[in-house]
């Protein structure tokens, strides 16, 4: 398996920000096994369990448990990350979205047979960014850092809030009270995921805070780092994501979906089979794979997962939930709720 690499200007990013809390950032680094001239260009690649390390001191050290929280909340993405400025090239959230899950392991890169960290999901009728990341809760300062981030750094351009709640897996730390003052909105431990929810139609939310000529420039930079120092993604996995990201759209398309990934139709489909698969294919197992959650969570009608989904008429998703399980939407549900009273006798 890969090891998990993070960006050099995320963790030069933590130390200046230690400077600023009265704490000698590269010593810390030093003691951690970061040299410092290595944080001198933001696009080199560093060990990720050199920053856990890192964080690990600076936290014991200030004993501050909140201490990544208002780190993601002060720093922006884009004074971190090439990442982060071409998310604010984009010209919507959506696009921004896409983006993310097409570099995103230009920030934090982990094992490239693995989807990207962050899916856009829908549960019931609410949409979710979800982070998909391994075993979350061996490191929650990253959650921490991760939301922080995600929450704080749109504020400075959005003319309204987009994070209408947030869950982590982990327990509500001491510093609990410092997660209402930074998201301000409703929190929940102990969830069922990590995640943070969104309005429905945030997709089509502007941004657009470059020109669109710094857009182009930035994301052929980013391709260049992509091919020279991280681990791609399989095709596969950045389809899936780009298709969760569009569904409820409708039928979703090709060409837009191959566009949005910086391919040609022809390129994408070379590309899948390549891998072993198709664009049918892709896109019929993320259909499959949410319609069991949909109905299994059973707040939504079958006209809404139809809709969810991208087909045209809920008989549509009757026909291709029979060819995928053998049975009906309404006998899967009803297995799903009978199971779920067992469990509980």
């Amino acid at each position: 398996m890969q090891q998990a690499s993070i960006a050099a200007g995320i963790v030069s990013g933590f130390v200046a920000f230690l400077d600023g809390q009265g704490v000698d950032g590269r010593a810390l680094a030093a003691t951690a096994g970061i040299a410092g001239g290595v944080l001198v260009d933001p696009d080199a690649r560093l060990p990720f369990d050199r920053y856990a390390a890192l964080v690990g001191l600076a936290h014991k050290t200030t004993g501050d448990t909140g201490l990544s929280l208002r780190f993601g909340a002060a720093v922006g993405m884009a004074d971190l990350s090439i990442l982060g400025l071409i998310m604010e090239a984009s010209a919507t959230m959506g696009e921004a979205f896409v983006q993310m899950q097409r570099y995103g392991r230009l920030a934090l890169a982990a094992d490239p047979s693995l989807p990207p960290r962050f899916a856009m999901e829908h549960h019931g009728e609410r949409l979710y960014l979800v982070d998909r990341g391994p075993d979350p809760d061996s490191f929650p300062e990253m959650t921490e850092e991760a939301f922080a981030q995600l929450t704080c750094g749109p504020r400075r351009f959005l003319t309204r809030p987009h994070v209408l709640s947030v869950h982590v897996t982990h327990e509500a730390p001491r510093h609990a009270e410092l997660y209402a003052e930074i998201f301000a909105c409703p929190v929940h431990f102990g969830a069922v995921f990590n995640a943070l929810e969104l309005p429905l139609d945030i997709a089509d939310w502007p941004v657009a805070r470059e020109r669109r000529y710094v857009f182009g420039v930035l994301c052929e930079k980013a391709e260049s780092l992509l091919r020279e120092a991280v681990p791609v993604a399989s095709i596969r996995a950045l389809l899936d994501a780009a298709i969760r990201a569009s569904l409820h759209q409708g039928e979703p398309g090709a060409d837009p979906l191959a566009r949005s990934l910086g391919f040609s139709r022809s390129t994408l489909f070379r590309r899948l089979r390549d891998e072993g698969t198709s664009f049918a294919r892709v896109l019929d197992g993320v259909r499959h794979d949410l319609a069991l959650q949909y109905l299994a969570g059973g707040r939504s009608s079958l006209a809404e997962i139809a809709y969810l989904l991208g087909f045209s008429e809920p008989a549509a998703l009757s026909r291709a939930f029979q060819r995928w399980t053998g049975e009906t939407p309404g006998q899967y549900r009803l297995r799903s709720r009978l199971s779920g009273v067992k469990d509980t006798i």
